[in-house]
């Protein structure tokens, strides 16, 4: 399946991401070792100039995989075309032990990725490079992860045989019975929808007094807040609000959501959740960063600006998830 035109983009992306990490990482070990900014030594200024190149290579590094997550879904729907009894991306990623361990490190790796090039961001506003040491030293524990996100991925695209007989999502999330009890074994619909509003509430009330007071202790409530809404965000959608956008009861599926019959809603769905899920948390993760030399009202300006967009996207979010169930509970169906 490495011939395939998807697999190929995602192989030569996380070359890319690989090796441009390799090379920052040797920079890293002679950042933790030598770096002194208070030194006007030839090796400080070589360093200095090489920490810029070095970390332009792993913004670009970070984000390749960061953009691997959406190139990754789309090669499992296309890979789905092939592999029988597949229907969408849920039966392709299923074709062996591979697929959903390489999607839920992607998903997670986002995350991290995408802390790194915030801390690069701060770091780069203040004329003494207060966070050169830590986001190295983040790096370099970084490292692994995006190996173990490439093994995976690999791992999945070579297992991939034509012949591999897999279960669409009508079967994985569904119960044969058709009382619409899919595999995740949740709660009743109704049970997981307050608890799905509530928390969306909450978060709004917590990040509007957040804007209004700055408090740490909010903040890192916030940020709580945010982490066990995702979650729930991603289970919601499967269990109960995408059978809404099929008007089918009993089609529960988390990626047909991105096919162009339904306008590509999901990859608004997502999108929104998961960066509103960023900034929501990491608003809290850069608090430590204050205390860099001229990072203060940097630091904090980026924490307001992450809980306002935050919350933007979140009132976005709940508007795209609330629509079509909305629709048929005010109009009795699709109309």
């Amino acid at each position: 399946m490495f011939l395939n035109a998807w697999s190929l983009a995602l192989t030569l992306t996380s070359i890319a991401a690989i090796v441009l990490g390799a090379i920052a990482c040797r920079t890293a070990i002679r950042v933790l070792r030598h770096w002194n900014p208070a030194s006007d030594s030839e090796r400080q200024i070589r360093l200095e100039g090489e920490i810029w190149l070095s970390s332009t290579l792993v913004a670009y590094g970070l984000g390749f995989q960061i953009v691997s997550l959406v190139l990754f879904v789309l090669a499992a729907d296309e890979f789905c075309r092939v592999i029988v009894g597949a229907m969408c991306a849920t039966g392709a990623l299923l074709a062996n032990s591979y697929g959903m361990p390489s999607l839920l490190v992607k998903l997670g790796g986002v995350f991290f990725y995408g802390l790194w090039i915030v801390l690069h961001q701060l770091d780069i506003r203040s004329e003494s490079y207060p966070l050169v040491r830590i986001k190295y030293l983040y790096l370099l524990l970084l490292y692994p992860l995006m190996i173990v996100d490439v093994t995976l991925q690999n791992l999945y695209i070579a297992g991939l045989k034509p012949d591999i007989i897999t279960s669409c999502c009508a079967v994985v999330f569904a119960a044969a019975t058709g009382g619409g009890l899919n595999l995740l074994h949740v709660g009743a619909e109704e049970v997981q929808l307050v608890f799905y509003y509530l928390t969306m509430a909450l978060l709004a009330g917590l990040g509007g007094w957040l804007l209004w007071r700055w408090n740490r202790w909010l903040q890192a409530l916030y940020a709580v807040g945010w982490l066990w809404f995702f979650g729930l965000a991603l289970v919601v959608i499967t269990t109960v609000i995408s059978s809404y956008i099929y008007a089918m009861p009993y089609h529960h599926c988390p990626f047909c959501i991105l096919k162009p019959g339904y306008h590509y809603i999901g990859f608004a769905i997502y999108g929104t959740l998961i960066l509103g899920a960023f900034l929501g948390i990491s608003a809290a993760v850069v608090e430590p960063c204050k205390r860099g030399v001229g990072l203060e009202a940097v630091v904090g300006s980026y924490q307001r600006r992450a809980v306002l967009v935050s919350l933007g996207l979140l009132l976005l979010f709940a508007a795209l998830t609330s629509y079509h169930y909305l629709k048929y509970m005010i109009l009795g169906g699709e109309g």
